[in-house]
C-alpha cells in the first residue's frame, strides 16, 4: 500500500467551496496562504543550512541549478532570472532546468515531469560537476524529474538540496539537505500551484537573497551590484553612485558609462577619486 501524499489531501473546511460567495473564497485562500508563511518560518534552520551550501558553491566558483517541473520548475526559473539584474551575477552562475524545456514555461507539458532521465541528461549536458549544487523543487516530493536531478547530483559529486512540502517524501529522503515546510491541503485539493507554490517561492527568495548578501553583493541593504539595463535601474544606479560615491549626478553618469552600467564599480571609482 502506497503512503498517503499530504499534497493530495482534501481540505475539509473548503469542501463546499463552489457554493461560497466570492468574498468567502478570497478569505479562505488568503487564510491558507498565511499557513504557508507560518510553515516556512518553522524550517528556517534548514533554509540556513541550504544557504550555507549555496554560498560556498557560488563563492567557490561553482554553479547553482534550480530543477523542477510545472509550477515548481517555473518558480525556479523566475528566481534564477532575477539574480543577474538584481545582483550582477552572470546568468551562467545560477541556472534553471525546467521539465519540458523553455516552452513549458508558458504552456504546461505535464508528462515531462515523469522523465527522471531527462533531468539527469539536461544537467550532464551543462557539465554538472563536484563544485556545483542542485536545488530540486517538487511540492509533492514524488516528481520523477526532480528525483532524477538529485540522482544526477550524487553521480557528479555535486551538492543536493530538496525543496518540497512533504518531509517524508522520496525527494526529502534522498537529498543532502531537505527544506520541507508542511503547508497542509490546498483550498482546491491537489492544486499545489497555491500554498505549495507560494512556500517554494518564499524559500527560493530566502535562499537567493541571503546567499547574495552573504557573498557581498549588497552594501547595507542597497542593491549596489545591479546592472543598469533599464531606465528604472539606471535611475537607481545613479542615485547609488551619488549617495555612496559622494559625487554629483554629472560625475555619477560619467562613471556609470565608463563602467558599463555596473553600479558597484562606479561607486568604487568615485570613492577612489
Amino acid at each position: 500500500m502506497s503512503r498517503r501524499r499530504p499534497t493530495e489531501d482534501v481540505l475539509e473546511s473548503t469542501r463546499d467551496l463552489d457554493r461560497w460567495s466570492l468574498e468567502e473564497i478570497l478569505r479562505a485562500i488568503h487564510e491558507e496562504d498565511r499557513r504557508a508563511c507560518v510553515a516556512v518560518g518553522k524550517v528556517l534552520g534548514d533554509v540556513a543550512r541550504a544557504a550555507e551550501v549555496l554560498a560556498a558553491t557560488i563563492g567557490g566558483g561553482g554553479r547553482w541549478f534550480n530543477v523542477g517541473a510545472g509550477t515548481s520548475g517555473r518558480i525556479g526559473m523566475l528566481d534564477a532570472a532575477e539574480i543577474p539584474p538584481t545582483f550582477g551575477l552572470p546568468p551562467s552562475r545560477v541556472q534553471a532546468v525546467l521539465a519540458g524545456g523553455q516552452k513549458a514555461f508558458a504552456r504546461a507539458v505535464e508528462a515531462a515531469e515523469d522523465n527522471a532521465e531527462a533531468a539527469a541528461w539536461a544537467l550532464r549536458e551543462r557539465g554538472l560537476g563536484p563544485g556545483d549544487a542542485v536545488v530540486a523543487l517538487s511540492a509533492s516530493g514524488h516528481t520523477a524529474f526532480a528525483l532524477g536531478a538529485v540522482e544526477a547530483a550524487h553521480a557528479a559529486g555535486a551538492r543536493s538540496i530538496a525543496v518540497t512540502c512533504d518531509p517524508h517524501s522520496p525527494l526529502a529522503e534522498v537529498a543532502e539537505i531537505a527544506v520541507a515546510p508542511e503547508v497542509g491541503p490546498e483550498v482546491i485539493a491537489g492544486s499545489t500551484r497555491m500554498k505549495g507554490g507560494l512556500a517554494q517561492k518564499m524559500i527560493l527568495h530566502l535562499l537567493s537573497t541571503s546567499v547574495m548578501v552573504r557573498l557581498g553583493y549588497v552594501n547595507g541593504n542597497l542593491m549596489t551590484h545591479l546592472t543598469a539595463a533599464s531606465q528604472k535601474l539606471r535611475d537607481r544606479a545613479l542615485q547609488l553612485v551619488v549617495s555612496l560615491g559622494g559625487v554629483d549626478e554629472a560625475r555619477a553618469r560619467e562613471l556609470l558609462e565608463a563602467c558599463g552600467g555596473r553600479a558597484h564599480e562606479a561607486i568604487e571609482r568615485a570613492k577612489s577619486g
